[in-house]
């Protein structure tokens, strides 16, 4: 227990994540108001997380999600699939014509000077739909799971869901696994119904269960209503500002054992200056600074999530913990979709200090 977590060895699988599945159209790097065609990526903040760790990094994942019957569904399905995620689905059937429906998420990557821009349609979201009791959580528990995630997007999508996410830390707790979750605000999903007062209301209940905590200084300061310094920093990687509110975060939720986030300097769209830091068990700890030329900037985040849980549960070394995170949200950028095709191999070679030079 060298990080301060309990992780159970013996388990049917080793995480299961809570979320909304979406599918992401994106034009490349053509504007939505000139495209004639775009590529189908499929994802959610939560199943990215499920996903990488059950692809790249060959552990057993879960994802409790809403599922709708029609053809948007079953491509979705296909690549839960593919991706080698056992699904627990509450299922909803499509009337024809408005719903309910599988999300969708729009995203082009912008080039140079012009930023990627994201909208939504999340219009009669079966996701947001899900509420306590649409999952037997003794059912999915049952031959054990080590570790259990969910997020903030989750949660914004309506007055239910984060009830379910409560409801899912808690019978996760009763099971003996670790708990999770990633801050991820989304002022645009949260003001739909609710606003700022009502994500904090929300967050902080939902923390109150959690053993791993990921989100930056913003996510810390709107999702949870932690006051931040005063003093701006010189650099976004500049980790002081993070560092300096950890002791709010657990002083007011002594139960975080793990606060982890990602750095980010965006200096034009296809080049960003990337680390990591994470306070594990009173310590803080640091990745190195990559310079990353990015194909797709979409999933970075759950790829540093995604590869900084392998290893807590893998007994890493802290530090070798935050490397691995960085290294494979590093990697994310460099493939298009929102969930990952490296290998752990790749990524251990990465954070070990590898380079870019063609492997023979």
């Amino acid at each position: 227990m060298k990080n301060g977590l309990n992780i159970r060895k013996d388990a049917a699988l080793d995480l299961v994540s809570l979320g909304a599945l979406i599918h992401r159209l994106d034009p490349g790097q053509i504007p939505f108001r000139k495209a004639t065609e775009c590529k189908i990526y499929v994802s959610g903040g939560e199943f990215n997380t499920a996903a990488n760790l059950a692809d790249c990094f060959r552990l057993k994942t879960g994802i409790a999600t809403a599922m709708v019957d029609y053809p948007v569904g079953a491509l979705v399905s296909e690549r839960v699939r593919a991706m080698g995620v056992k699904p627990f689905y509450k299922h909803f059937e499509h009337n024809g014509v408005n719903g309910p429906n599988m999300a969708t998420v729009y995203s082009d990557q912008g080039y140079g000077v012009r930023a990627p821009v994201v909208f939504y349609n999340r219009s009669h979201e079966a996701g947001a739909m899900l509420k306590p009791g649409d999952f037997d959580w003794d059912e999915i528990f049952a031959d054990g799971v080590r570790w259990f995630h969910s997020g903030g997007i989750f949660a914004a999508l309506s007055e239910t869901t984060g009830e379910t996410i409560i409801e899912g830390m808690k019978a996760a707790k009763a099971a003996g696994a670790v708990t999770s979750f990633d801050l991820n605000y989304r002022g645009k999903l949260w003001n739909i119904w609710g606003g700022l007062e009502k994500a904090q209301s929300v967050m902080r209940r939902i923390v109150e269960h959690v053993d791993v905590l990921v989100g930056n200084e913003e996510d810390l300061q709107l999702g949870l209503g932690i006051p931040g310094p005063e003093v701006e920093k010189k650099s976004k990687l500049d980790p002081s500002a993070f560092v300096e509110m950890i002791d709010k975060v657990t002083d007011k939720h002594p139960n975080v054992k793990i606060v982890a986030t990602t750095l980010r300097e965006v200096h034009a769209t296809n080049h960003h200056s990337w680390s990591a830091v994470a306070w594990i068990d009173g310590k803080t700890y640091q990745a190195p600074t990559a310079e990353l030329h990015i194909l797709d900037r979409v999933g970075g985040g759950d790829g540093f999530a995604s590869g900084f849980i392998y290893a807590l549960l893998s007994g890493e070394e802290a530090q070798d913990a935050v490397n691995l995170g960085w290294a494979h949200g590093s990697l994310m950028t460099t493939f298009p979709g929102d969930t990952t095709m490296a290998t752990v191999e790749q990524v251990r070679a990465f954070a070990e200090g590898g380079s870019a030079r063609i492997q023979r």
